[in-house]
């Protein structure tokens, strides 16, 4: 049994004080951390996702521009490639990090499956390379791009679990949707203090 962590969009830009700011962003990030430390050796691969938008365009309809955004489909501009915004959030510890994904560059991406890798390959090919079969999920924002790569994970066949202490969402209400959409899915919710339990 190979074991991943995905980390989801841990960036400053996600977390208190930044464009879209989720609160417990910044307690998510720390938490990561604290649980890399404590679990050396649970996971063989740690992958880390971070949004990575293009500056000069809306992103495919994703920055809302001038118009209001519906902060369902159109959002502030957010994570652009190179700033602060898209940066990984002080908290969370970037040396425990095997693989970044960047997704998003101009077009809109919620799932980690639609990024590459820093070698330009996907997550999907990366998985089956180092025969991953079990995947725990952590990060930001849980009603979207924690949802929607934890279906992707799902969808392609590997079993999957959710940390629900170290994910925080954009909505109580949606986030709270989006964890029982994922265990009626396959997913197992569990918390950190679980992810050496078989």
């Amino acid at each position: 049994m190979t074991r991943a962590l995905f980390i989801i969009d841990v960036q400053n830009d996600f977390t208190e004080g930044g464009a879209l700011g989720v609160a417990g962003g910044g307690a998510v990030a720390a938490g990561i951390s604290m649980l890399l430390a404590e679990h050396p050796h649970t996971y063989d691969l740690v992958i880390a996702s971070c949004d990575w938008h293009d500056g000069d365009n809306d992103n495919g309809g994703h920055f809302a521009g001038s118009d209001e955004p519906d902060f369902v489909n159109t959002w502030p501009v957010h994570c652009v490639a190179g700033t602060r915004g898209a940066e990984y959030h002080d908290a969370l510890t970037e040396e425990s990090i095997s693989f970044h994904v960047q997704k998003g560059q101009g077009e809109p991406a919620y799932s980690i499956y639609e990024g590459t890798t820093e070698e330009g390959g996907t997550v999907h090919q990366l998985l089956d390379e180092h025969g991953v079969t079990e995947i725990d999920v952590a990060g930001l924002a849980t009603d979207y791009c924690v949802r929607a790569s934890a279906l992707d994970a799902i969808e392609h066949g590997r079993h999957v679990r959710i940390l629900t202490d170290l994910v925080a969402g954009v909505d109580p209400r949606s986030s709270e949707d989006a964890l029982a959409e994922l265990g009626h899915a396959g997913a197992e919710l569990i918390t950190s203090a679980s992810v050496d339990e078989e």
